[in-house]
This record gives C-alpha cells, sequence and structure tokens, in this order.
C-alpha cells in the first residue's frame, strides 16, 4: 500500500482505462485518486439498475485479442463470466435479416430481384470503383455495391451519427468495417459454421461471447472494489475543474463536489475526460489556438429507454438493428438474453431501446415519460412488443458517447496531441481521453501503457488503433503477454487516413 503522505496520480474518469489504470499503479505502490464525475463507474460500460433490473448503456461483449486484458477480467470476475450465444438481426423493409447473413432468410427478405440487382451493384463496383474515397458512402459502395450500401448501411449509421454518410470521412469506415465485405459475409452465410470457428473469426461475425452474469457494470464495480482495497481514493460525483501546471509539469488539481472546491496536490495526471475538458482546464490557459482546436472536436450523445414487460419472452435476439427510416429508435437490447439475471422476476423482459441524439436536442431535451411513450410506440410499429404488456420504464442519458470523426478532427486532434505530448506527468487513455472510438478492452491497453509511461517507460499511447486490428482476418487470440506490451505499438496497424486529407 503506498505510504498516505505520497501526493497521488490523480486519474480523471473512473470507467474501462481510468480504473484499469488505478489497480495497475496500485499494484505497483502508487498513490491513486479516482476522479468521476458520474455517480457509478464504469463509464458507458456502467450497468444501471431499476427496480432491480439491471440494463447496459449499449451492449458491452466481452471479446479480446489481448491477452493481458483477458488475464485481468479473470482475476476480477473469473466464474462470474458467462459464455453467451449471439443471436442479432437487422430490421429493415418491414422484415428482419438474420446477422451474420443466412442465404434463404437474406433471399427471401430481399427477394430475388433484389438480390440480384445487388450482386450487380456490388460486380459494378469493383468495375467501376469511386475515386477517390473521400466519404464513409464512397468507401462502403465500393466494397459492398452501392445498392447494398443504401440498404444495410445508409439508415442506420446516419441514426448513429445524426450527420450525412457523405459527410463522415472514409477512415471512420475503414476502422469500422475494414475486415467485412459482400464476399465476406456471403461466404460467412454459406460456410458460416466453419469461418466462425479457428484463427480467422471476425469480431462482428463472432457467434459467442462472454458477459458477466450482471452486466459489465459488474465488473468495474469489482474493479472500484479492488481500487480502494489496495488502498486508493475514489470519489464519485465528483468534477475536475483545473489541472494546475508550470512548464509543462503537472503541479494538482481542483475539485468540485455538490459546489465545494477543493485543490489537491498530484505527483501526475492520467485523463480519461474528453480532450476538449482537458485542454480548457488546463491552468494557465492552453494558448487560444489549441482551445479552438479542442472546440473543434465533436461528440454524439446517446439515450437509453428501457422498458419493463410483464411477459416472460419477447424475442430470442440479443440485439437488433433498427434500418428503418420511420422510427427514431436506432437498436434494442434484450437484455434478458444477455444474460437472465439482469432481470429480477423471470415472469418479466427488460428491453434497452437506443436514441443516438445530440445533447440538447429534441431527443435529449424530451420528458422521460414521453421518450417512454415514444419508445413503446415504436416498438410496436415495427412488431417488437404488444404496447399493453409495458408496465414500467425509464431513461438513461450518456453525453458523449461517441467521438465524431468529421471532416476536420483529424487536424484539431493532431494540434491538440502536439501541445499535449511536452507535459512531463500528463497522459491520456481511453475513448474519450483520446477522441478515439475504442472499445473497452483497447480503452484498458491504452490505460496499460499510460501507466508504464508513468513508471518512466516509453510508449506511443497515440499508436493503439481504435479498431482496424478488429475487423480484418487476424487470429481471434494474439500471444501478448504482459511483458510484451511494450511491443504494442509495433504490432497496431496504422490508423487510415481520409481520401480528402491525402489530397
Amino acid at each position: 500500500m503506498a505510504e498516505p503522505t505520497t501526493p497521488p496520480t490523480v486519474i480523471v474518469g473512473a470507467g474501462p482505462a481510468g480504473l484499469t489504470a488505478a489497480y495497475l499503479l496500485l499494484t505497483r505502490g502508487r498513490a491513486v485518486r479516482v476522479i468521476e464525475r458520474d455517480r457509478l463507474v464504469g463509464g458507458i460500460a456502467q450497468t444501471a439498475a431499476y427496480k432491480g433490473f439491471r440494463f447496459d448503456i449499449g451492449g458491452h461483449r466481452f471479446f479480446t485479442k489481448v491477452t493481458a486484458v483477458t488475464d485481468l477480467w479473470r482475476a476480477m470476475l473469473g466464474p462470474d463470466f458467462l459464455r453467451r450465444p449471439r443471436l442479432s438481426r437487422i430490421y429493415y423493409g418491414k422484415k428482419f435479416f438474420d446477422y451474420p447473413l443466412k442465404p434463404m432468410n437474406a433471399l427471401f427478405g430481399l427477394g430475388f430481384w433484389n438480390a440480384f440487382l445487388i450482386g450487380l451493384s456490388y460486380v459494378w463496383s469493383h468495375i467501376h470503383p469511386i475515386a477517390p474515397e473521400v466519404s464513409f458512402e464512397d468507401w462502403v459502395s465500393n466494397r459492398f455495391g452501392r445498392r447494398l450500401y443504401r440498404t444495410f448501411f445508409k439508415t442506420y449509421t446516419e441514426k448513429v451519427w445524426g450527420i450525412p454518410c457523405h459527410t463522415i470521412t472514409a477512415q471512420w469506415a475503414a476502422q469500422r468495417i475494414k475486415g467485412l465485405s459482400l464476399w465476406t459475409a456471403v461466404t460467412s452465410m454459406l460456410f458460416g459454421r466453419f469461418m466462425r470457428k479457428g484463427k480467422n473469426r471476425i469480431k462482428t461475425l463472432i457467434d459467442e461471447f462472454e458477459y458477466p452474469r450482471y452486466g459489465p457494470g459488474m465488473m468495474w464495480e469489482k474493479f472500484h472494489a479492488e481500487v480502494v482495497r489496495l488502498g486508493g481514493r475514489v470519489d464519485l460525483e465528483t468534477a475536475v475543474t483545473a489541472i494546475v501546471h508550470e512548464q509543462k509539469t503537472i503541479t494538482g488539481v481542483e475539485l468540485t463536489t455538490a459546489g465545494r472546491k477543493e485543490r489537491v496536490p498530484a505527483a501526475a495526471v492520467l485523463s480519461t475526460m474528453p480532450l476538449r475538458h482537458l485542454v480548457h482546464a488546463l491552468e494557465p490557459p492552453a494558448p487560444p489556438e489549441v482551445r479552438a482546436a479542442a472546440d473543434r472536436l465533436k461528440y454524439r450523445d446517446f439515450i437509453t429507454v428501457a422498458l419493463i414487460l410483464n411477459v416472460a419472452d419477447t424475442f430470442p435476439d440479443n440485439w437488433i438493428y433498427v434500418h428503418d427510416e420511420q422510427v427514431k429508435l436506432g437498436r434494442v437490447q434484450n437484455f434478458k438474453n444477455w444474460s437472465p439475471e439482469m432481470v429480477p422476476d423471470p415472469k418479466m423482459s427488460c428491453l434497452g431501446l437506443e436514441y443516438f441524439c445530440f445533447e440538447g436536442d429534441g431527443l435529449w431535451t424530451m420528458k422521460d415519460a414521453d421518450l417512454i411513450a415514444l419508445g413503446t410506440r415504436e416498438m410496436a410499429a415495427i412488431g417488437l412488443i404488444d404496447p399493453s404488456t409495458v408496465v414500467d420504464g425509464t431513461v438513461v442519458r450518456m453525453p458523449k458517447a461517441y467521438p465524431v470523426y468529421d471532416e476536420g478532427y483529424e487536424a484539431a486532434l493532431e494540434i491538440v496531441k502536439h501541445y499535449l505530448l511536452p507535459f512531463t506527468n500528463l497522459q491520456v487513455a481511453g475513448r474519450n481521453g483520446m477522441h478515439k472510438y475504442n472499445n473497452q478492452d483497447h480503452s484498458m491497453v491504452t490505460a496499460m501503457l499510460a501507466v508504464q509511461n508513468l513508471c518512466g517507460e516509453r510508449h506511443d499511447v497515440w499508436a493503439v488503433n481504435a479498431e482496424d486490428e478488429y475487423h480484418e482476418e487476424a487470429q481471434l487470440t494474439t500471444a501478448l503477454p504482459h511483458d510484451e506490451l511494450r511491443a504494442l505499438r509495433q504490432t497496431q496497424p496504422a490508423v487510415p487516413r481520409s481520401a480528402r486529407e491525402r489530397l
């Protein structure tokens, strides 16, 4: 246990990256103080609870190719990990399509003629590709054909991000779905039993995953408990309002709890707060051009409407993507199918309806009762529930759930990175901390490297890519023991740049 008189390393944020960093620093004998603005730990991987019903802020599969991450997960939960079958579908054109695609389901759902035209469009896209690839629309159309792009990509993507696909960078498409092509999807639906086993599984096509008995928050609640057991301090419902530095060295932080301010010394700061907030918290202030670049970084926000139904079973899926322009609903989670123990009464069900929005817009400011009513109507409209079975509901709003990869974000991010890198005792990690669309295991890896940097090593945390490796046809697991984390920079592919940036 660290000496109590040692100035702590202040960790901003108690999500996967922040809690991983806190735990690892404590095992190295460092004093740690974690500051979390929310009342729950876990960030967007938290598990909310309402009258005994537990639900994710989005669904969080536990799937990784990093052995060090697996080791930590198992050390924390062990037998409380369940292996769950994956079943997900796409709702489009008043029909449900299995995902991954299955030949007869896809053929009958699309119709033979439409399927034939999709095939022709795919061939045409390879004979006459769009050049240069500037946008998400260009990138996907070149690999799937324009007709399949309009069928299975356009509507859902625009719901999630709130901007037209032709304004989303090709870089984002390359990160999210690089390893998946029409050929992969078709061969998977024909030979899926073989493709989804062995070395070449693609993350989007896996047919089972691990999941904590009481949801992902169970993992981060356990991390929280271990941090406290090891002598760390975790302050919930507390904000970091200033980060004080002298000549690029952090000396302390200002905390605000229930309107009361406190200044504490800091040996170092590891930040997982949004980069925009980090830059504006610096005292003395960052130069105007750096603050302006930080303001250029945008975020997409998220609402979960949890509906409680007095029926034992609703539909068999873990989740369903809603590609229907007639409803605002983006995705539906069936938490009982993630883990039966998420629902306290086996005669009941709990569904999570996901709405993507911008903080302050019409959805975000809608009253909870109105959101519950909207969700009930839309679920009935697409035929997933009988509205008379809805007996209760609640709403959780999650700001800054997704960093946005819009045009110009990369140049702004470079300005911020260039300014922050010379700080001697400041590290960033995690999704919002790096403005990277990380999954929780990648966020943990950035935290592992950031901790090593605070302990005297030199790793380029920014080289850890958010998604590229996941969607390539790469091995499901890689030999990456703890002592090989230092080589992670060389094992990660570079983040692809947008075509417009290369012009």
